[in-house]
């Protein structure tokens, strides 16, 4: 899969995402470090990237939008911070949302359990 990386995440995150064969990219490499939710949800969606953060903003941003591109990651802050074990988590989660993170989705991460919302979100539902 292709990975962007926010911010709020380590860039160590990134590398070991390509250690493992994915193509990973830090939103420092990509943007800047500072660029704002809106520009780094434009590149993602351009590039074919899914979003990994620990900003909630993000789900916000798709919601608003009505979109189904970009897929977003959402690794909790309940999760542990240490880079390694966030990677460790996200890829021993992948497989299970690879198809939905494909279909358009928000799959939130969590240490004891995982929760897919398929894009666009509707609040209808």
């Amino acid at each position: 899969m292709r990975f962007l990386i926010d911010a709020s995440l380590s860039f160590r995150v990134a590398e070991a995402l390509q250690k493992a064969g994915h193509d990973a990219v830090h939103v420092r490499d990509a943007l800047t470090v500072d660029a704002p939710d809106t520009a780094i949800f434009h590149h993602a969606a351009a590039d074919d990237r899914v979003v990994v953060s620990a900003d909630t903003d993000f789900g916000e941003l798709l919601a608003r939008l009505q979109t189904a591109r970009p897929s977003l990651v959402l690794l909790r802050r309940r999760t542990r911070r240490r880079p390694s074990d966030q990677t460790t988590l996200l890829l021993t989660q992948l497989p299970a949302v690879v198809d939905d993170l494909q279909a358009g989705a928000i799959v939130v991460i969590e240490e004891a359990r995982v929760r897919v919302r398929s894009l666009p979100v509707d609040d209808q539902r």
